[in-house]
């Protein structure tokens, strides 16, 4: 069964050339790639929309969800600068226990 994903590259160049044209080069690295991860929508997000108030950025973080793939960068992430679980929770703007959680799901699954 397929998942039925957003096409964001399509989205994000809908959005670029509508706001920001003169931009289009600086997201040029993101729109050549076949698949954009979740951390790769993030940045691209913050880069066109900026960091909004304290509000809206706990509804954000509410309505994020990330795949396997993702989720294994974030951890191998952690590995290599040696990051705890607080530090990498407030380096990607999650939960502690979000970071917790997912250490016990797949580097049990990976063992």
């Amino acid at each position: 069964m397929e998942s039925h994903r957003p096409d964001y590259k399509r989205i994000f160049k809908d959005i670029i050339l509508d706001k920001c044209p003169e931009r289009s080069e600086e997201f040029e690295q993101y729109l050549i790639q076949d698949h954009l991860s979740a951390i790769d929508i993030i940045n691209i997000n913050k880069k066109i929309f900026g960091v909004g108030n304290k509000e809206t950025l706990n509804f954000n973080q509410k309505h994020r969800s990330y795949d396997k793939q993702t989720i294994m960068m974030m951890l191998n992430y952690q590995k290599k600068q040696k990051l705890s679980n607080e530090q990498l929770a407030n380096h990607f703007q999650m939960s502690r226990n979000t970071v917790a959680k997912w250490k016990k799901l797949y580097l049990k699954l990976c063992k």
